[in-house]
């Protein structure tokens, strides 16, 4: 295991830059979710990381040692990419210590590493199999057996769920999870998907255009976003956003929608162009309350989520209730007060 390092990082292809001095400090065992949508630079800095990509500027060191320009065989590295990359003439078992064979490890050695990855990720049954004859999430599994054999000091996972379909995700989030809680290996794992980042990390790192928006606990993130960008990102549904000012004591949109006001609101805030946001979980339905009118209906069994015309604002909710609302029915609903976030409209910035 090792403490990981990143000092003002920077990436550039040609006259294009794509990352712009990026910081991050990883503690040694740490579990680590670089997010962000396609496009963000994510990938790359983990490539950088793994020394698959060249450094144009800054540093970056694991442990002691300043790995920036080191090839990526001497970082100590291990790194499960989304395509499994397994040797299809392989048995699993030799898939999985093939990196140690290379390296002249005593046969018995590689036997007792292998054997106790299998037990780790239940694949002691499919040592004897090839690739094959294979599930995609037993494939993972091998992919990642492969990497823990190795014993490195640093994970890299690159979006290595992306070809498995959504039930095979959830599994795999949690073999992942429960594999870094039983090894400790500090881990830095890449996804778009803003659920895989809140479900699997200690540290959150939010990534748009090659910039840092933000780096936090989960809940951190979801409960006090830096600005609209991660309230928007963190989250599922995305957070309401809604424009407008505070007028005597209320929030009040562009469309004359009236909104209630937490308790701690900057005096600062009055008379600018705000944004108020609001989780759609955080919306209730009660009778007599801010009428709006049904225009998306989808149940889920255990939750109904609904869009509504509310004094021509687009609201989303989740009730959580077995309500029965009907496309075209008007409901009442309440905000709840503490859940609600301001934001500067023209910079973006929490207030």
């Amino acid at each position: 295991m090792a403490h990981v390092n990143i000092q003002n990082v920077q990436k550039h292809f040609g006259p294009v830059k794509v990352i712009h001095d990026v910081s991050i400090d990883i503690a040694d065992g740490e579990f680590v979710v670089l997010v962000g949508p396609s496009g963000c630079g994510k990938s790359t800095l983990l490539r950088m990381i793994a020394g698959l990509e060249e450094v144009s500027g800054g540093e970056i060191r694991i442990g002691p040692r300043e790995v920036s320009n080191l090839p990526a065989r001497d970082r100590d590295i291990a790194m499960v990419f989304q395509n499994y990359a397994l040797y299809p003439h392989m048995t699993v078992e030799d898939n999985m210590g093939f990196a140690l064979k290379l390296k002249k490890v005593n046969p018995a050695e590689i036997n007792g590493k292998v054997r106790n990855a299998a037990s780790i990720l239940g694949l002691d049954k499919l040592l004897d199999r090839y690739p094959k004859q294979l599930s995609g999430g037993q494939r993972q599994r091998v992919a990642m057996g492969r990497a823990i054999v190795r014993d490195p000091q640093v994970f890299l996972f690159d979006e290595p769920l992306s070809n498995l379909d959504a039930k095979l995700r959830v599994q795999m989030r949690g073999e992942i999870k429960t594999m870094h809680q039983r090894i400790g290996t500090t881990t830095i794992y890449v996804t778009h998907d803003q659920v895989e980042a809140m479900t699997m990390a200690d540290k959150i790192v939010v990534l748009h255009d090659g910039y840092i928006e933000q780096v936090g606990a989960p809940l951190e993130l979801y409960d006090r976003p830096a600005n609209t960008f991660v309230a928007g990102f963190i989250g599922s549904p995305a957070m309401n956003f809604l424009n407008g000012r505070i007028e005597e004591g209320v929030f009040r949109t562009k469309q004359g929608l009236v909104l209630p006001l937490p308790q701690d609101v900057p005096s600062t805030a009055g008379g600018r162009e705000l944004v108020y946001g609001i989780r759609p979980e955080h919306i209730r339905a009660v009778p007599g309350g801010i009428e709006g009118k049904a225009t998306l209906v989808e149940g889920t069994g255990s939750e109904i989520y609904v869009r509504l015309d509310a004094g021509g604002e687009d609201i989303a909710c989740l009730f959580r209730e077995r309500l029965h609302i009907n496309f075209g029915d008007t409901i009442g609903i309440a905000v709840d007060p503490t859940a609600v976030h301001l934001f500067d409209r023209q910079t973006g910035r929490r207030i």
